[in-house]
Parts: structure tokens; sequence; C-alpha cells
């Protein structure tokens, strides 16, 4: 079998940051931008908790989907499997740099969150007590202090 493309990365050589991981063309012609949203350095940096990128995806989620600007174009976003980052799928033709902002007010409003995580009931979700959200705030404040502020040319593009 063919590799698919985001095996094909150097993920020995990946930092921290904001990638465009793929672009799709839907067959109405519409185009989808998946980001790769990584938080540690593959293999090198301890992946992150199961509970903290979960109660992670459900506040990004929340956020995203609500925002003013960026609400109509969000189609996912949700944890790799690896546990070092996350996906984020965006309907139209973007570049990490556009995305930088919003990614950016992502985490801070993670990093700051303060209450009932939403959508953590048995209701609401299938595993709703695998969640840590001082786990999810401390990953969220290192990634937006760490790398989203001022993010260096290895943190919006993929190793060659």
């Amino acid at each position: 079998m063919k590799k698919i493309p985001s095996f094909t990365i150097d993920h020995t050589r990946l930092e921290p940051g904001i990638f465009v991981s793929r672009r799709d063309v839907t067959p109405s012609g519409d185009i989808l931008t998946t980001f790769d949203i990584r938080l540690t350095r593959p293999n090198r940096d301890a992946a992150l908790t199961p509970e903290a990128l979960h109660a992670m995806e459900h506040l990004a989620a929340t956020f995203l989907r609500n925002h003013p600007q960026w609400a109509d174009k969000v189609i996912y976003w949700g944890p790799m499997g690896c546990l070092t980052g996350n996906y984020l799928i965006l309907s139209g033709n973007y570049e990490s740099i556009d995305i930088l902002p919003l990614i950016q007010e992502t985490f801070r409003f993670i990093s700051d969150f303060e209450g009932d995580i939403p959508g953590a009931t048995p209701r609401d979700c299938g595993n709703y007590s695998l969640m840590n959200l001082s786990d999810a705030k401390k990953a969220a404040n290192k990634f937006l202090t760490e790398t989203l502020l001022s993010p260096a040319a290895d943190n919006l593009n993929y190793p060659s």
C-alpha cells in the first residue's frame, strides 16, 4: 500500500506548531485545508495524556464552532491518535500564518478556561470522565507561550 502523506513527514525533526497537512477538493469544488496543530515534539517530548487531550478537544471545538469570524469555516477539530496534537479542518484554502491569530485565541481560551468543560456529561459525551482540565490548561499555556506567541519558520512549515 502507498504511504499516506502524513506518514512521509520526518517526525524526528518536527517541532510544535501549525502545519498545512493537506488540501482536498470536494466534488463540488470546495477546498478543505487540514492543519496539523502539533503541541509536542513527536518521539522526543512526552505525549499529552488522553485526559488532557480530550478536555482540550471539547474546549477547542466549542470555542472554534462559536467563533464570530471562523465558525462557518470549521469542519472538524479532533485529537491525533499519537497524542501529540490535533487536526483542524477548515473550509477554504489557507496557510499556517493565516490561522495563527485564531489558534492563539483558541489556546488562550483553553489556558484561561474556568468552570465546567462543555459537553462533559454522561448525556453529551461517550467518555465524559476521561478529562483533565488542569493538564489541558497547562499544555495549552505551554504551547501558547513557547510556540504560538513567537513562532519561527519551523513552527509554521513542515521540515523538508
